[in-house]
């Protein structure tokens, strides 16, 4: 149960008193995080997340709120914060931070359709072209400047092979994003499918922004296109990937720089998510018992891309 700190429902019926939602029916803790607890909190009124914030950088959570809220306005499918009567979304609940959300209907795609991979095109095109226009800023944590400094944690834990490919491909990603400008924005940093939730082919909401920075808009399609488009070999599966690339070109239009580097954003993604779950399994592991992340897979990712280029970007 990936609850770390429990709550009573005395507790979170005298929380929902400051906001307009109505009065607790149900709470539930919900499994499967990693990080935060969550809860379902039914209403009288409506269906609502309640999350407390267990780790990471927590003054940076305003930043999460000013961007939830942003493309709440912009009416894209995300759960902008609820505010209470004081017009505060950033709570403390049982000595942690507390945000408060509106429930998004539908539930993970694990093996998505053609149409649910052009609706997730669809709207990372449109935030994209969105969020260049927010005004946050939140440095990328996990772009190439991170891989420089956290490699040398795993190597000793590795065979030469992979040893050598981590340094190949570092040297590789130097070589082709060196002075490389791309389009800036905000980003979602982590729209794996388990952040997404589907009522069928009807997307319903992008939720869990808590990797949200802005950086390379190609840095998240990247991170989408490995996780979403990716076969049991690492292989891009065509159908998927020319779905979501051509749903979210209509909605942004790449410039020649992305084109280029394309290849090489693929790659540096899917070594930023081999490096990650080799800490959690070597280094740094979670400080709750959760089964971690299997490397292996964005290992093999990454062999696919340096070895099958995937095709050009429109």
């Amino acid at each position: 149960m990936a609850v770390f700190t429990p709550l009573s429902d005395e507790q979170v019926a005298h929380f929902l008193e400051g906001y307009d939602v109505g009065t607790l029916q149900t709470l539930e803790g919900v499994a499967g995080g990693t990080e935060n607890s969550t809860f379902l909190v039914t209403t009288d009124r409506q269906a609502l997340i309640l999350t407390l914030f267990e780790q990471g950088e927590q003054e940076e959570l305003p930043f999460f709120v000013d961007l939830l809220a942003w493309l709440d306005q912009h009416q894209l499918p995300v759960p902008g914060p609820l505010f209470d009567q004081r017009g505060v979304a950033l709570q403390q609940l049982a000595g942690r931070p507390a945000l408060l959300f509106p429930r998004m209907p539908g539930s993970h795609p694990e093996a998505p359709s053609i149409a649910q991979c052009r609706a997730i095109g669809d709207v990372l095109g449109r935030m994209h072209h969105i969020s260049q226009g927010f005004q946050g800023s939140r440095p990328n944590p996990r772009d190439l400047r991170w891989i420089h400094a956290v490699h040398s944690r795993v190597m000793s834990y590795l065979g030469s092979d992979d040893q050598r490919l981590i340094r190949d491909s570092i040297d590789t990603l130097d070589c082709r994003l060196r002075d490389v400008v791309l389009p800036q924005g905000a980003l979602h940093g982590d729209l794996f499918r388990d952040n997404t939730l589907y009522e069928g082919d009807q997307l319903g909401g992008v939720i869990d922004f808590y990797n949200g920075c802005t950086g390379d808009l190609l840095f998240d399609l990247a991170i989408v296109i490995n996780d979403w488009c990716s076969d049991e070999q690492g292989l891009l599966i065509k159908a998927r990937y020319d779905a979501i690339i051509e749903a979210y070109a209509r909605e942004r239009l790449f410039t020649d720089q992305e084109r280029r580097v394309w290849p090489a954003m693929l790659a540096l993604t899917a070594l930023r998510y081999w490096l990650s779950r080799l800490l959690v399994v070597y280094v740094d592991p979670p400080a709750h018992a959760l089964t971690p992340k299997d490397p292996a897979q964005y290992r093999q990712i990454l062999k696919a891309r340096i070895d099958h280029p995937p095709a050009a970007l429109p």
